[in-house]
């Protein structure tokens, strides 16, 4: 299989390396090929293939060795608040390529539930995102985004799989400033499934999240459901930061929530 021509090549190596260990084409628990095996494969020496599996290991891919062939292990990239924003801008600061398809874009009236989040009256007109987003071309979650009118109708004069979307909509004028993110569990269902390729069922982790203009006004509602082994969170405390743990009062079932502000 050839690699992409950017990059040192024992980078694009790796890069080819972790995607087949987070597709399972490397099954995790098993050895990977030797290194005659991938110098032969992608005909080349064995310095970058050495070097891309060293990075690798460094990484927590691969363990095993002193004698014994590395194994595969698939590990879960962690996602700071701080980036928790854009998918893009995380997946480029891990190394890793960020991807994405576009299910939907779609005006329609907001339902009860998303039309009190975001403060407008029920069956106002707003705009529906839905996107399943990647990590080096292998499903990582999916993006449910619903946005008021004003700001929505600019994706209709965008691409959505070209990359962030929030950096399309802030070049273009759109004020998302400061976001809400509550953070918990909760199971895959049958269309969840189909879009990630998984069993329903399969436990995801669903990050809710409501963001607002300088002044405070909502301006997106987002329900993102990420594949457990694809991505976990972290939340980083500071003695002068403002990061706050509790109950959110607006649902029944008590959850962690944390606020985060961005200056």
């Amino acid at each position: 299989m050839k690699t992409s021509d950017d990059g040192p090549l024992h980078q694009r190596l790796g890069a080819e390396f972790r995607r087949r260990i987070a597709s399972g084409e490397w099954p995790e628990g098993q050895p990977v090929p030797t290194e005659a095996q991938l110098c032969e494969e992608f005909g080349t020496s064995r310095g970058p293939v050495r070097q891309a599996l060293a990075q690798l290991r460094a990484e927590g891919h691969l363990v095993g060795g002193r004698g014994r062939p590395p194994v595969a292990r698939r590990i879960a990239p962690s996602q700071p608040f701080a980036s928790l924003m854009s998918f893009t801008q995380w997946a480029h600061s891990i190394g890793r390529t960020p991807g994405q398809y576009t299910v939907e874009v779609a005006r329609r009236r907001a339902l009860p539930d998303v039309a009190g989040r975001l403060g407008l009256d029920e069956g106002a007109p707003v705009v529906d995102l839905v996107r399943v987003r990647h990590l080096d071309g292998v499903p990582a979650m999916i993006e449910r985004s619903t946005f008021v009118l004003d700001a929505g109708l600019h994706l209709f004069a965008v691409d959505p799989d070209a990359g962030s979307v929030y950096e399309a909509l802030t070049s273009r004028g759109v004020d998302l400033h400061h976001a809400r993110h509550t953070i918990d569990a909760i199971a895959a269902g049958p269309e969840d499934a189909g879009l990630l390729g998984i069993e329903a069922g399969q436990p995801l982790l669903r990050v809710r999240r409501l963001a607002h203009t300088r002044d405070g006004t909502p301006v997106e509602y987002a329900d993102d459901r990420y594949l457990p082994a694809m991505a976990t969170f972290t939340i980083e405390n500071t003695v002068g930061g403002r990061t706050v743990a509790g109950r959110d009062p607006s649902d029944a079932a008590p959850h962690r929530t944390t606020s985060e502000e961005t200056e």
